[in-house]
């Protein structure tokens, strides 16, 4: 019959939901709550209703619908569930998946969002530097004044991370191109975009670099301040390494650097942001996590990734300046292990949201969805 819609459920895909961290999932009897008390929804198609009814039909499209990634999970819809269907941590599952479907290879997907494989997720860049340290004759703690070229040479860390970080960069924009055409593909619950590209882009970055839709969430207003200072925090160290690169490369000035000079001033106003948002993120999170959720495994472990690239950085630098190189070498060596791991594990990660949600949002801006 014309204007039939073929209906499909996949009850394995329900498991792995419920598995995952969605067991409330099934709670859900569909009274519109959450739609009515989320600030972020449009009001065409609006979420989580939506999600939540294909989600407990099995209807795995909707890892395909970009309004999992409009979601800012500011728990008001979890708070004010009257069955405690906890929608907002539902859909931060549908999102975790979505990073796992459009992920390469999506294996390294599924273990880095499964606790039991993070023993191996840690162990992989640490036996990797070690031999890249072994190999290159450079293994043992150096005499002498602390300088950690001499320790880890910068041309070896650049020959390990900037390949890394291509390799992230690869991954996700070929997720995210998939990603782009399937919520742009014809069916049901599709919008018509339309536009400028560009301009647009430029809107939705903006709204997101300076959190305009995140400060609309109510019961954990906080979370977006928090998040400024790591969005910030990351700013300010990506120029801080794009500004350590070109010195050594293009003006040759090595490392170490002045202790107040810009970019050493700049290194710790990006630490301080950095570590003072996530420290406040942990709080939080713990402190409503009785009303607003707890959170899967899957956010936890980029929450402690970034706490640590944050304090063993801050803990090499202190230790160089009181000189005590048994505890500066080997510091600095789990911090090149934790961005490893940061860089690396990104298309996988929470941190894969950044591309994922500016998307989502794009595509609502474009279709004219309030966004």
């Amino acid at each position: 019959m014309s204007g039939e819609t073929l209906i499909k459920p996949d009850l394995q895909f329900v498991e792995r939901v419920v598995a995952a961290g969605g067991d409330t999932v099934k709670k859900c009897y569909q009274c519109d709550t959450c739609s009515v008390v989320c600030n972020l929804t449009p009001d065409q198609k609006p979420f989580p209703r939506k999600e939540m009814l294909q989600t407990q039909w099995g209807l795995k499209e909707v890892l395909n619908d970009p309004d999992i990634w409009l979601c800012h999970q500011c728990s008001d819809c979890t708070v004010y569930c009257p069955r405690g269907a906890k929608p907002g941590e539902v859909l931060g599952v549908l999102r975790k998946m979505c990073i796992e479907k459009y992920a390469t290879p999506p294996v390294l997907a599924k273990a880095v969002g499964d606790p039991k494989f993070l023993p191996l997720l840690i162990a992989f860049p640490m036996v990797l530097l070690m031999l890249a340290l072994k190999l290159t004759g450079h293994w043992g703690i150096p005499e002498g004044t602390i300088v950690y070229s001499h320790f880890f040479p910068t041309l070896l860390v650049d020959f390990i991370f900037v390949p890394t970080f291509f390799f992230a960069v690869a991954v996700l924009a070929k997720g995210v191109m998939a990603f782009w055409n399937d919520i742009n593909s014809a069916n049901p619950w599709r919008v018509k975009v339309e536009g400028n590209l560009v301009g647009n882009l430029i809107a939705t970055i903006k709204d997101i670099l300076f959190h305009n839709r995140f400060r609309q969430c109510e019961v954990t207003y906080k979370r977006s301040t928090n998040h400024l200072f790591l969005v910030f925090g990351f700013i300010f160290l990506l120029v801080v390494t794009t500004w350590g690169f070109l010195n050594e490369w293009v003006l040759h000035h090595e490392s170490p650097y002045f202790l107040l000079s810009p970019i050493k001033l700049l290194a710790m106003a990006g630490t301080a942001s950095l570590l003072y948002g996530i420290w406040n993120i942990l709080k939080e999170r713990q402190a409503n996590a009785e009303k607003a959720g707890y959170g899967s495994y899957f956010d936890w472990f980029l929450i402690y990734l970034i706490f640590a690239v944050g304090a063993t950085g801050l803990l090499s630098w202190v230790f160089r300046l009181v000189h005590i190189p048994i505890l500066a070498y080997p510091t600095y060596f789990l911090h090149l292990t934790a961005i490893f791991m940061l860089f690396f594990y990104a298309p996988y990660t929470k941190l894969a949201h950044i591309v994922y949600r500016t998307v989502a949002m794009l595509q609502a801006r474009m279709s004219g969805r309030g966004f």
